[in-house]
Formats: C-alpha cells, sequence, structure tokens
C-alpha cells in the first residue's frame, strides 16, 4: 500500500472537493482518499498492483481539475518555491481584476443611481446610462474578470457536474444576456408590454464583489498557515562548523551529521546534536513551549533552532535536514492539517446535493414570480439572486480552517497534534491514565538504599553490587542506569565491569544474566516470588522504602536472595498542578503502573491521584486502558493514556487519545496522537483547552455557514419582497455571497489569540 499527498488546482469551492474525493474513492485501487478544500491537497492511499499514480492523476484530469504529487522536499523546512510563485501570481490577477471590475462597476452604479433611487438630479452624467456603452464595460468585467468561474462552470458542465462556478455562470449570466437581448432588440419587449431595463451594473457588481471576496479568502486563508512559517523561520541559514582545526561557516545544507559546531552565546544552535564541550544555558520555547531555559552541559542533547543564551558550546551534529526535531515537527503539523476530522462529515453530505438542490430552487422561484406576476424582469431578479447568494464555500471552510489554525497553535506551544481526528476526541476526554516513570515523575531514578543478606563481611557488600551493576549496564532502563550511576559513586570501574552472557531483559520483571559463572537476576519482589527466591528476610526495610515512594529491586545470585536495592523518582514539580488542572475540568485522573501498590500509592498521594492501578504488567495495561473505555461505553466519553516507554506503546494505541512525553522513546511517540516535546504535563492541560476551543470554533463556522444559506436563500427568492423589496437586487446577493466565506475563516482565525492557562497550586 502506497501514501501520497497530491496539490490540486482548480477547486473554486467544497462541492469541487467533494467531486474529486468521491473520483478517487470510487478509482480501481485506491483504499483511502480524503481533499481538504482549505489546503488545496488531497490525501491519496493505493495499491500499486493495481493502479499507479499517473492513473490517479489522470483521474483528477479528467473531471476537470489539476492534480501533482506533492512532493517532500529534502529539507522539509524549505518553502515550497513554485507554489509561493504560482500563489503571488493569483493574487497579482486578483488585484487586476479588482482594478478592472471596480472602475467599471464604479461608473455603472454612478450613471443608475438616479433610476434605482428615483431621485432626479440635474446635469448628471445621463450618458452613463446609455445600454452600448454599459455593454463596452460590463463585457470587460465578463470576458476578464469573470473567466474562471465560466471556465470552472464549463469544464463542470462537461463532466456532468455542478459546483459553485456553475451557480455564478447562470446567475450572472443570465443577467448579462438578457441585458444583451434588451440592447439589441428593445422594440420585441416594448410591442410585448415588457421593460426595457438593463442589468448590466448587476452583473459586474456582483462579479466584482465575488473577485474582491476571493481575494480577502486567499489572503485569510494565508494566515492560517503562519505557525508553520514561523517554525520554518526558526531554524539558521548558516552554522560556524569545525574543519581541519579551524572554524568556518557554511551553508546548513552542507552540514554533516558528526560535524562539530560552534555556538557563541546569543546564537541559535543550528541543528540537533549532543555538547562535547562547555555549558551553558539554553532557551528552547521555540520548540517545546516552554519558557524558563535549560541548563546543557557535556553530553546532554541539544535542539536545532533554540537559542543558547550564555555560554560557549560545541555541538556534535547527530540529526540534519528532515531528519532534525524542528523538520519532523513542520512535517507533522502539514500531515494534521492535510487531515479531515470526523464533525466535517455532516459538511461534506451537504455540500454534495447542495447545488442541484439550490438550481432547483432557482427554477423553483422563477415559476412561482413569474406565475403571480407575470413579468419576467420581476421573476428574474430573485432567480438571480437565488443563484448568486448560494454557495457551499462557507461549508467546506468551516471545518479544515479551525484545523489548520487549532493544530498550528498546538506546535507553538510544544503541542504535536498528529491530526484532526485526535484533535476532536480529544475534546472530549474525561478520563486520563498517567504512566508513573518518566510521566508523573522525572524519570531519572537514583538509588538511596542499598542492603545485603550478609552485610559487608569480605568486601560482599562492593562485590554484589558490582555483578548487579554488570548486568544492569547492558539494560537501558532507568533503574538500571541507576544503579550503574550508584555503583561509580562506590568507586566501581564501570568500563572494567566483568562481561554479561545470555543477557536477557525480562519485561516488567528485571535483568538476568551469567557473570563470571554466576547467575545474576535483579528485578521485582514479585518475579522473584516466581522464580523461587526467597525474599521474606528483607520485609521490614522495603516497608519502609515503599511507604517514602520509593522502587525495590531484588538482587539474586544463583537463585538465592542476596541483597535489595532502593531507587527513588522525583516527582516532577508540575505533576501536582497538572493534576488538580485536569481534575477541575471534570476529568478523572489515574496512575497506571508496574510499580507495587505501596509505592505507587505513595506518588499518588503525593501527585494528588485518587485512583491508582498497580503491578500492572506491560502487557496488562491495554486490557486496563480497554476496561476503562467499557466503563465509558455509550456515553461519548474518551479515555486518554499518556506514557513515555516502550511498554506503554500498546496502551497508548489502545486509548480513544494516547499522549506521549516527547523525551520518551521513538515508539512511544508513533502509537501517541498527541507528543508533549517539553515532558511538562501541564501540555495535557493546554492541549485540551486548545481542542475544546477548536471544536467551539468549527461549530461557530458551521452554524454561520448553514445559518447562512438556510436564511440567505429565502431572502433572495423574494420571501420578505413585501417588506425589503430592495433585497432581491442581485447586488445584495453577491455581496452576502462575497463576504460569508471570509467570515468563516475570519472567526476561524480568532484561534491565533489562543493561550494555554497557566496552572498552579
Amino acid at each position: 500500500m502506497t501514501a501520497t499527498m497530491l496539490k490540486l488546482r482548480g477547486m473554486a469551492c467544497a462541492a469541487c472537493a467533494n467531486k474529486i474525493e468521491a473520483t478517487l474513492s470510487e478509482f480501481p485501487g485506491v483504499t483511502v482518499a480524503q481533499v481538504n478544500f482549505a489546503a488545496e491537497q488531497a490525501s491519496v492511499d493505493y495499491d500499486e498492483q493495481r493502479t499507479s499514480l499517473e492513473n490517479i492523476l489522470a483521474a483528477v484530469t479528467d473531471i476537470g481539475f489539476e492534480a501533482a504529487e506533492l512532493e517532500e522536499s529534502v529539507d522539509v523546512l524549505e518553502e515550497d518555491a513554485e507554489a509561493q510563485r504560482l500563489r503571488a501570481k493569483e493574487m497579482r490577477s486578483l488585484r487586476l481584476k479588482l482594478l478592472d471590475g471596480g472602475i467599471v462597476s464604479t461608473l455603472l452604479v454612478v450613471g443608475s443611481l438616479p433610476m434605482m433611487t428615483g431621485i432626479k438630479v440635474e446635469n448628471w452624467p445621463t450618458f452613463l446610462l446609455n445600454p452600448w456603452l454599459q455593454l463596452v464595460l460590463t463585457s470587460t468585467v465578463m470576458f476578464f474578470c469573470a473567466q474562471s468561474f465560466f471556465v470552472g462552470a464549463w469544464k463542470s458542465l462537461k463532466h456532468r457536474s455542478a459546483t459553485m462556478n456553475t451557480l455564478v455562470a447562470l446567475g450572472t449570466g443570465t443577467a448579462y444576456l438578457y441585458s444583451i437581448f434588451v440592447t439589441f432588440f428593445p422594440d420585441v419587449l416594448v410591442s410585448q408590454g415588457l421593460p426595457t431595463e438593463v442589468y448590466y451594473e448587476a452583473a459586474a457588481v456582483v462579479i466584482t464583489l465575488l473577485v474582491l471576496g476571493r481575494y480577502l479568502e486567499m489572503q485569510a486563508k494565508g494566515k492560517t498557515s503562519d505557525a508553520i512559517r514561523q517554525l520554518m523561520g526558526l531554524q539558521p541559514s548558516t552554522a560556524r562548523v569545525v574543519r581541519q582545526g579551524k572554524e568556518v561557516d557554511i551553508s546548513i545544507k552542507e552540514v554533516m551529521v558528526g560535524d562539530v559546531v560552534v555556538v557563541r552565546p546569543g546564537e541559535k544552535i543550528p541543528v540537533d546534536g549532543f555538547v562535547v564541550d562547555g555549558v551553558s544555558s539554553v532557551n528552547e520555547s521555540m520548540v517545546t513551549g516552554e519558557s524558563t531555559a535549560v541548563k546543557k552541559q557535556v553530553d546532554e542533547p541539544v535542539i536545532g533552532a533554540t537559542i543558547n543564551q550564555t555560554g560557549r558550546l560545541k555541538v556534535k551534529v547527530s540529526r540534519v535536514g528532515k531528519e532534525t526535531m524542528l523538520a519532523q515537527i513542520v512535517q507533522l503539523v502539514k500531515d494534521a492539517q492535510a487531515s479531515k476530522a470526523p464533525i466535517q462529515k455532516l459538511a461534506d453530505q451537504v455540500t454534495g446535493w447542495f447545488v442541484p438542490v439550490v438550481i432547483a430552487i432557482a427554477v423553483t422561484t422563477f415559476l412561482t414570480w413569474f406565475n403571480f406576476t407575470g413579468n419576467f424582469t420581476l421573476s428574474m431578479l430573485p432567480t438571480v439572486g437565488v443563484l448568486i447568494i448560494a454557495c457551499p464555500c462557507a461549508l467546506g471552510l468551516a471545518t479544515p480552517t479551525s484545523i489548520m489554525v487549532g493544530t498550528g497553535k498546538g506546535a507553538e506551544n510544544g503541542i504535536l497534534i498528529k491530526g484532526a481526528d485526535s484533535l476532536e476526541r480529544a475534546h472530549n476526554v474525561k478520563t486520563v491514565v498517567l504512566d508513573k516513570t518518566g510521566t508523573l515523575t522525572e524519570g531519572k531514578p537514583t538509588v538511596t538504599n542499598y542492603r545485603t543478606v550478609r552485610g559487608t563481611a569480605d568486601g560482599n557488600e562492593l562485590r554484589l553490587l558490582k555483578l548487579a551493576a554488570a548486568v544492569e549496564h547492558a539494560s537501558e532502563h532507568p533503574v538500571g542506569e541507576a544503579v550503574v550511576r550508584y555503583a561509580q559513586s562506590q568507586s566501581i570501574d564501570t568500563d572494567a565491569l566483568p562481561a554479561v552472557k545470555d543477557f536477557e531483559a525480562v519485561t516488567g520483571c528485571g535483568v538476568t544474566g551469567w557473570v563470571n559463572g554466576h547467575l545474576v537476576q535483579v528485578g521485582t519482589e514479585r518475579w522473584m516470588r516466581i522464580l523461587g527466591v526467597d525474599v521474606n528476610w528483607a520485609h521490614s526495610p522495603r516497608d519502609e522504602w515503599e511507604s517514602d515512594a520509593k522502587t525495590t529491586a531484588w538482587i539474586a545470585v544463583d537463585g538465592k536472595g542476596e541483597g535489595m536495592i532502593g531507587v527513588a523518582d522525583a516527582l516532577k514539580a508540575s505533576s501536582p498542578a497538572a493534576v488538580k488542572a485536569l481534575q477541575k475540568l471534570g476529568i478523572e485522573v489515574i496512575m497506571l503502573t508496574g510499580d507495587n501498590q505501596q509505592t505507587a500509592e505513595a506518588i499518588a498521594r503525593a501527585a494528588g491521584i485518587d485512583r491508582v492501578f498497580a503491578s500492572v504488567r506491560p502487557d496488562q495495561k491495554a486490557a486496563r486502558i480497554k476496561q476503562l473505555q467499557h466503563e465509558s461505553a455509550g456515553l461519548d466519553l474518551q479515555v486518554a493514556m499518556v506514557g513515555d516507554g516502550i511498554n506503554d506503546a500498546p496502551a497508548l494505541a489502545q486509548a480513544d487519545v494516547g499522549i506521549s512525553i516527547g523525551s520518551g522513546t521513538d515508539v512511544a511517540i508513533a502509537a501517541s496522537d498527541i507528543t508533549l516535546i517539553s515532558g511538562d504535563l501541564q501540555g495535557i492541560v493546554t492541549a485540551i483547552h486548545l481542542s475544546k476551543a477548536t471544536i467551539a470554533n468549527i461549530r461557530q463556522n458551521l452554524f454561520f455557514a448553514f445559518i447562512y444559506n438556510v436564511a440567505g436563500i429565502p431572502i433572495a427568492a423574494g420571501v420578505l419582497y413585501p417588506l425589503f423589496g430592495w433585497l432581491l437586487n442581485p447586488i445584495v446577493a453577491g455581496a452576502a455571497m462575497s463576504f460569508s466565506s471570509v467570515s468563516v475563516v475570519t472567526n476561524a482565525l480568532r484561534l491565533r489569540r489562543f493561550r494555554p492557562q497557566k496552572v498552579s497550586l
């Protein structure tokens, strides 16, 4: 199965997007197709054995649109120069059309004012009322400004479909052609007792207003991607690299993995890497959303585009180009902005039959008016108004514009949202399940206690610690790292530890291996009992340690319990405040951990959590999440899981909303829906607030779009004619239609003012 992104051109409204999506979805070999009208992109999954990209592109072309593969740049941070050029070209074209339409419309309206108002004014330029002059002026608008509308309508007609262009072409074309007939054959109308009024000004002004609306809409839509452009602008264009013992400035594109870059105080760190020399404070707020500077010293990681504040650093490059964290953030935001939220389904269903229904209403309007009045002109005005005022654009823009702004704001605050569906589900979270180690706690455990069965006799204490450190040195578990660090503090040379044979990490239990001919096992009490190791001798110190929120690791040699280690992992300073903030939102907070009950409850008390699932093996975590989902079944309440380790990945995938800690493993991040780059749990609160704000914004947009069409079409049809006859003027309909889409996009842009709510105890 192959996934690709297509760049689309030629879409005038949501009906166009629906037409493309329907065509692609029904195309042989295509399994999934989603079209984003606001982003002008399509996401397509297809089977290469059954079809090809060329066939898919041809299918889009066959229905009257343009499509090309949206190739991923070698450096994702580079703005697509061709796309920018085309956008600038289209904006220039629209400005020229506005200039032409504005001048012509002004002349025609000025000339028609006495006729439209019924007020006679002396010395008024009546020559502007000459129908032949009006024909010449209006023709420049119809053949230049309105060209895209009529070309689009013709393409739709050839492929037996109808779009917004169809409605505009029918409405303005009717007014224009009727006026031409009156201009050429006025005697025919006089002989039939029909008025000889022309409606050139209506056709010209409507087209001009539509072009103005499209221009303003394009300007506003451009602002929805401001977050991506700001992220792209973070990376410096050059880097100071040490080459052959000298510092040289080179283009960022020439930096390679393994290079050493020099970063002076006040400069941006150009790429991801590890500090090899120096100590400094680094401001990572532009990537993580955290305003507090982070101290960096040798062997600690740094992120490209962050600002080195105080000291001089030498950084060994670990990732460049599209592999850097900033590049991956940009790509994730782009993918999320191109995705489609479930809430958009209703709008898609409506736009699917919107245009045919509007045409049917227009025909009915004409027949009804003509039946009651017998006046062709009076019947034509509301008909044209119905065709022009109805537009599915606002419906098509309501959801994707809000999603684009919302996901961008998330990235600004260090929250990566992988898709529109994730953002939508997050607003309805009622249960948040938190892993302990690395999520609630710092994830940097420290050995605080150490005891052996035989005490210090004959150096037993150091000998046993060396055996444990040898086995743990092969492990990447935080507890294993803590044991190795403790061994170093006890003057044990960890670089000269004995070799380990047959090493094995038993998930959720511990580690085992052969060292100097001895079977060494380090792990949980539950595992020791399964192995048949006697641990009853140490209940007293274990209870004492665990009541202080410490984790106990047991050491067995050749099947006999020989010692125990107490490990403490400090609670993150922000965890209690984040838990309290979630509870204030009416969300139940639960801790899920593989640690024993006593230690888990001590940590939970400190964090303010009431419900705890302890001693849960990694393979059982997903089942616990499923159990909580079953409790919420039928209530449309979502369960979120927050974790950072490999053992959390199944639970993150099972949860309705999986939230990973950015400092955690790649597996956990890949399995999640939302990633908190900084690892601060207050990001959960921000993500939920952002989700609620975005969904509220989408609902406002959908309401505006629906109510606009529900109210606008009957008004244009003449329902209020006895009270407000002037509403029948097609110019009024054109103005209303033009600004409907602009109002929706402008409302979506209000999300740019979103600010995270700071929580504290």
